[in-house]
């Protein structure tokens, strides 16, 4: 039996007749979706749960209900759109959360979390803001990429998101932290499961990408295109059930290692897994949790479960049946999906378990038929055996460049078709998400058949081509010619000559990580922070693996090769003492102090405040710890209006060099002790270099 939810509101189109029908839509979307993020994080009864971390490698729900509405202030700073913050400390805490990086990635935290009533306080503030903004921002159709609208429209798909993954997190909490309600009810209906079976599918040529056609707030990972032809394959008219995934337990699936990928098995041995994530086991019976509830395990409902478990159950099948058994590629649900003719936008009822307008749980695999298949959209998001990268013509979105990039990585699978949880941007058929292979999201499956042991998938480009990432990554890690020494080496070489050997330093703007790598040669402890997040993609990349290749520009659309490593670099043995963060330099989070000394190269002129930035830089140091400043004081317009230059103009009618402005600033809390020059040699490409000339200060502080 269905429960009768109401219908959402449809996501606005971009497109449109009339603005202010527009802006009432925009502001009725983004009202509804606070209001339902609001409604899950109300079924939390007791304060203390929200600091509890049920998922070790998660956040504690403290971040999560603050993060949404922290997104909104800091894409707004970052588009310049507002120029003063609601609450810094706030803001920094909750800023950057986290994809679990590893399933054995245990750190503890280090973080002193904001009170809920602080942070509700707080949500009501941004949530005035965004309301005034969406009266009064100028507004034009359709909405376009740089536009205000297009920057809420995000916050409000960012926010929906966020409504899945923390709903995940409350299905790991002790239940008794949890109150039922009547607006998260889940599905009461159970009974023994259908017998799965294979039905055929022709293969077609296809392209993926989101079309024109489609209307709606995409993500970037979404645009662009790829051509692919799928052959023909057959797929089960179920996602698997309980009762199926049941057989393979019973046959010691997770007791046999041949059915587990080398990933697999690293992860069963760490976790000592015997069942799926949401399964109990009490007094001999096997329970499911919930959101709120636990009920006997319904064994005709979609089993839940991580890609690893997932891909261990179809080589199990595979070996039964001896048939090519596998999950399906991005294209293959494609084709799949392409059998159901509504979309999200259009649809008067969802056709399946989705966009909350049936359950507040899954329920039984054979409800929702579309087409010859049972679930292709709805009820739990599917695994496929794609990993996630761009298609050919994919771009960075400038206010949210890490959202997509950090998961082209060949270690991201994409998930599809969405669970009865997702809405918005989630529920539309092109769609993309991604998440670790050992990521439990309210995810199950569906398996194929295919004629050969190849999965037809296109390996993720392995190269960094972004132009500028690319020069950056030369510029710090490639071959230098015999005439010139890098400066990066120079600047750590001279941090090196006033710190004893030992004692802990901060590179803030960082890049892709190799002066903090030098640093670590000379200090105990290194922390590298940058503002963007594929710098410190690249760092990680480099720190955990080893190596990174990129390709740099020649000349015209000629590209050379690059590969570097860290043990080429004679870098390999000090790694483990480096710490890589995303973060603003402006707003650090508190933990990010007690330095002897921080670095900062190249960095004056990329901030958006000199002056404040380098007034917070004295509370970070230890007493009589070291400031390095290296910077041509070459103020980017784009980045710095001009009244808050250091100097390069006229005060008083007297010519203020960046220096003397600068020494202004600092001289409060520090004194000059060294000053020098080191030449930046900036390659663009084969044949064109830029050349900065620095002016290099070491202060002291008091």
């Amino acid at each position: 039996m269905c429960i009768d939810q109401p219908t959402l509101i449809k996501p606005p189109l971009l497109s449109g007749g009339s603005t202010e029908e527009k802006r009432a839509h925009i502001k009725s979307y983004f009202t509804e979706t606070w209001e339902l993020y609001e409604s899950l994080f109300a079924l939390i009864n007791n304060d203390e749960a929200y600091f509890t971390r049920p998922e070790p490698l998660r956040h504690p729900l403290i971040f999560y209900y603050g993060h949404t509405a922290v997104f909104y202030v800091n894409k707004f700073m970052l588009g310049k759109y507002i120029d003063k913050r609601i609450n810094p400390n706030l803001e920094s805490i909750c800023a950057v959360g986290v994809d679990e990086m590893s399933w054995d990635d245990l750190k503890p935290d280090n973080y002193s979390w904001p009170s809920v009533e602080s942070v509700r306080d707080y949500r009501n503030q941004v949530k005035q803001l965004i309301l005034t903004m969406i009266d009064s921002m100028p507004l034009q159709l359709p909405i376009q990429q740089d536009s205000l609208a297009w920057v809420i429209l995000m916050g409000i798909e960012h926010e929906r998101i966020h409504i899945e993954t923390s709903s995940v997190i409350m299905r790991m909490m002790d239940i008794a932290s949890l109150d039922a309600s009547e607006h998260w009810k889940a599905c009461n209906s159970a009974d023994s499961a259908p017998k799965n079976q294979l039905l055929a599918v022709s293969g077609e040529s296809l392209t993926l990408g989101k079309p024109d056609s489609n209307d709606t707030y995409g993500w970037d990972n979404e645009y662009g295109r790829s051509d692919v032809t799928v052959s023909d394959f057959k797929a089960s008219e179920y996602l698997v059930s309980n009762a199926e995934y049941m057989e393979f337990i019973e046959a010691g699936g997770y007791q046999t290692p041949e059915f587990w990928t080398e990933e697999g098995q690293q992860w069963l041995s760490f976790t000592k897994a015997t069942m799926p994530r949401f399964w109990l086991s009490r007094d001999g019976q096997c329970w499911q949790r919930n959101l709120t509830n636990e009920i006997p395990l319904p064994l005709n409902w979609p089993v839940e479960v991580n890609y690893l478990e997932a891909k261990a159950f179809c080589n199990w099948k595979a070996q039964q049946t001896n048939q090519y058994i596998r999950l399906p590629t991005e294209a293959e649900w494609q084709v799949m999906r392409d059998e159901v003719k509504s979309d999200l936008p259009t649809w008067k009822r969802a056709p399946g378990n989705i966009n909350l307008e049936h359950f507040a749980s899954s329920c039984p695999v054979d409800q929702f038929k579309q087409g010859q298949f049972y679930d292709v959209i709805g009820n739990v998001w599917q695994w496929t055996e794609s990993p996630i990268d761009g298609y050919d013509g994919f771009e960075v979105h400038p206010l949210y460049d890490d959202f997509s990039t950090p998961t082209f990585d060949g270690q991201h699978n994409l998930i599809k078709g969405g669970s009865w949880i997702s809405t918005g941007n989630e529920a539309t058929r092109d769609s993309r998400y991604a998440f670790r292979r050992h990521f439990f999201q309210h995810a199950g499956f569906r398996y194929v058949q295919s004629d050969s042991a190849d999965v037809p998938i296109t390996p993720v480009n392995p190269f960094e081509t972004q132009s500028k990432i690319s020069q950056m990554l030369h510029h710090h890690y490639g071959q230098m010619g015999e005439t010139y020494c890098n400066d990066l080496l120079q600047i750590a070489q001279a941090a090196s000559t006033i710190q004893r050997k030992g004692g802990k330093a901060l590179e803030l703007g960082c890049g892709t990580g190799r002066l903090s790598f030098e640093l670590a040669k000379h200090f105990e402890q290194v922390d590298g922070i940058d503002f963007t997040a594929r710098h410190i993609q690249h760092a990680l990349q480099l720190k955990e693996h080893g190596q990174i290749r990129y390709a740099l520009e020649t000349e015209g659309d000629l590209q050379q090769f690059h590969e570097v490593s860290l043990e080429d670099l004679g870098l390999a043995s000090v790694r483990d003492k480096v710490n890589f963060v995303q973060g603003d330099g402006h707003n650090l989070k508190p933990q990010f102090t007690g330095y002897d000394m921080i670095v900062c190269h190249r960095v004056l002129e990329e901030v958006y405040d000199p002056s404040s930035f380098l007034r917070t830089l004295q509370s970070r140091l230890n007493s009589q710890g070291y400031l390095l400043i290296s910077t041509s004081y070459d103020w980017k317009h784009h980045c710095i209006e001009t009244d808050k230059w250091l100097g390069g103009f006229k005060r008083d009618g007297e010519n203020l060099t960046g220096f003397e402005g600068m020494a202004e600033v600092l001289e409060e809390h520090f004194e000059l002790i060294e000053q020098t020059h080191v030449e930046t040699r900036f390659q663009v490409n084969q044949r064109y270099a830029k050349l900065f000339n620095n002016d290099v200060t070491i202060w002291r502080k008091h």
